[in-house]
């Protein structure tokens, strides 16, 4: 599953986000609505991530809901 698909269906994928990276919060996941762009930068500010780490583990977990291989 590409990314924009998540973000299309953001509800259905927001629990998934949430338990993935867990230190996002309820108000994190409805404020940026699957916006791949604010999840980095959330990532960034939340785990310390660089915006290249943040952009790697948002193409992981697209990656794994699709079921394919990082």
């Amino acid at each position: 599953m590409i990314w924009y698909e998540i973000a299309g269906d953001w509800q259905q994928f927001a629990g998934m986000v949430k338990e993935h990276w867990s230190k996002l919060t309820d108000s994190d996941l409805t404020t940026f609505s699957g916006n791949s762009n604010q999840l980095a930068g959330l990532l960034q500010k939340k785990y310390g991530y660089a915006k290249d780490q943040a952009e790697k583990e948002i193409n992981e977990f697209s990656h794994k809901m699709n079921g394919d291989d990082p």
